[in-house]
């Protein structure tokens, strides 16, 4: 999976960053607060490609940044449609990813569901561990995977949880027990 271009820019949650092959995405990074921090990360897995200028990119990277930016600032969008390279990745972690990017935004399911939809019953675990490892996260959604009984789950993105927490927010999900029904008025 060789990367020819990369691209960092802003969003509301923060700076992201991407890279792309011939094939397809290769790489996202989620937000950060500082630019240099998604320079660093992009540079440690995907390469020394170099920074592609906005009007160089091709069509498919400025139409994505696009919807990436208006995901970050609450509107539904959908990533099921972009190309990803994703070679050298086993069989297992590929039908987990293709399975994921069937969920729509404000959608969720569990790693136990997620495993068996992708063929794989029986093994959330090792769904989880795919999750921890997907090189191009929002585009293949793993935040939208979520621990069985309504708990968060791991995120591996900067942020963890919190950061997992905040983009199902945006797509109108809330996770964790119901609020009470009733407040006490401590009278």
């Amino acid at each position: 999976m060789t990367s020819t271009g990369q691209a960092i820019f802003e969003t509301e949650l923060g700076f992201m960053g991407i890279a792309w092959s011939e094939a397809g995405l290769t790489r996202l990074c989620l937000a950060e607060p500082e630019r240099a921090s998604v320079e660093r990360r992009l540079a440690r897995v995907a390469g020394g490609t170099a920074q592609v200028s906005p009007e160089a990119q091709p069509a498919w990277i400025v139409r994505l940044i696009d919807a990436i930016t208006d995901y970050a600032s609450g509107e539904s969008r959908e990533f099921s449609s972009v190309p990803v390279d994703l070679a050298g990745v086993d069989d297992f972690r590929l039908a987990i990813y293709d399975a994921a990017r069937e969920l729509r935004f404000g959608a969720v399911t569990t790693y136990g569901e997620l495993a068996t939809r992708a063929g794989y019953p029986g093994m959330a675990r090792e769904t989880g561990a795919a999750l921890g490892s997907n090189p191009v996260p929002l585009v293949i959604p793993c935040h939208r995977i979520v621990a069985a009984g309504g708990k968060i789950g791991g995120f591996s993105a900067p942020g963890g949880s919190a950061s997992k927490e905040r983009m199902l927010a945006l797509e109108g999900v809330r996770v964790g027990p119901p609020p009470a029904a009733q407040q006490s008025f401590g009278f």
